[in-house]
């Protein structure tokens, strides 16, 4: 039987993010964010701390045993351990907690605890709720299409690298910057730095052209792997450099056809508030030069 995943995501209250892990067969929340909410806290954590200290003298020191540290997304962009705790512990925490958001809150949570279990018998549930997030933001219709195809393509790819050996985390991270390069001559981090954002995620602000070329990679990348019946890392990097290269081909016959480089500024941030996504100034620099038609495109894939 296929090892239950640990899923990260965040979920929405009222329009704020908790951020929380689908773990041992639930999900867990951040402790942090639900505090945050429920007492508009300028300094939740602090809150959490005093907290944890009343429930022990309280007699519930339990409280705080049954919570755990798990990994989530920080605000420095990276994946760091955090309390968090599955929704029993959470309701016991949210009694100790005077907010007015407080009923509200545990309606929500019955509502998410109900939704997984779709999703587990209904993947599709998942993707039409993702769907429509989208659309809650905003989102062009033909944009969607291609950003859910594209986590279709991505779960695919993650599945393969899950069944031939490559850790989790880490190496998924390598994997996808391989590809990533050679599509598109930059990593995802100067490529998030280009398009101006910090902890936001990258292919939720990607053009059409770059969705489609992160998929002609990762596609690429999922059969290379099936036709070579490739084993562990090294191979299954090697595997990721060919799709990239594949991609990256691509996107240069098309700036040399178009003269424009396809890696863009355009960012999606302003959605709520705005129709059209920012764009790059007039008098700001490309980050990728167009090669004219005769000039040997030698950019490096590696």
């Amino acid at each position: 039987m296929k090892k239950d995943k640990a899923i990260t995501s965040v979920a929405l209250f009222q329009e704020r993010t908790v951020r929380r892990v689908w773990h041992d067969e639930r999900w867990y929340f951040s402790v942090i964010d639900v505090i945050a909410i429920l007492t508009d806290s300028p300094n939740p954590r602090r809150y959490w701390s005093d907290l944890k200290r009343d429930l022990e003298a309280e007699g519930y020191s339990e409280v705080y045993a049954l919570s755990v540290q798990l990994k989530m997304l920080a605000p420095d962009g990276k994946m760091r351990a955090t309390d968090a705790a599955d929704t029993t512990t959470l309701l016991r925490i949210i009694q100790s907690v005077r907010s007015p958001k407080a009923e509200p809150f545990k309606r929500w949570l019955a509502e998410i605890g109900s939704e997984r279990l779709q999703e587990i018998e209904n993947p599709e549930i998942a993707m039409e709720r993702m769907r429509a997030l989208y659309e809650q933001k905003g989102y062009p219709q033909e944009w969607i299409e291609k950003r859910m195809r594209g986590i279709a393509i991505r779960n695919e790819l993650t599945d393969e690298w899950e069944q031939r050996g490559a850790q989790e985390g880490r190496e998924y991270a390598i994997l996808t910057n391989e590809i990533a390069e050679a599509t598109f001559g930059v990593g995802v981090q100067e490529h998030k730095a280009y398009k101006g954002l910090q902890h936001e995620n990258l292919r939720d602000h990607m053009t059409d052209l770059e969705l489609i070329l992160t998929m002609l990679g990762e596609a690429t990348s999922t059969t290379l792997h099936r036709e070579r019946d490739s084993q562990g890392f090294p191979e299954l990097k090697t595997d990721a450099q060919d799709a990239g290269d594949v991609a990256g081909r691509t996107r240069r016959d098309i700036e040399s056809q178009t003269k424009t480089p396809v890696v863009s500024s355009t960012n999606y941030r302003d959605l709520p508030t705005r129709e059209k996504p920012r764009r790059i100034k007039p008098n700001q620099r490309p980050l990728l030069d167009v090669p004219d038609q005769t000039e040997e495109n030698n950019t490096s894939d590696a």
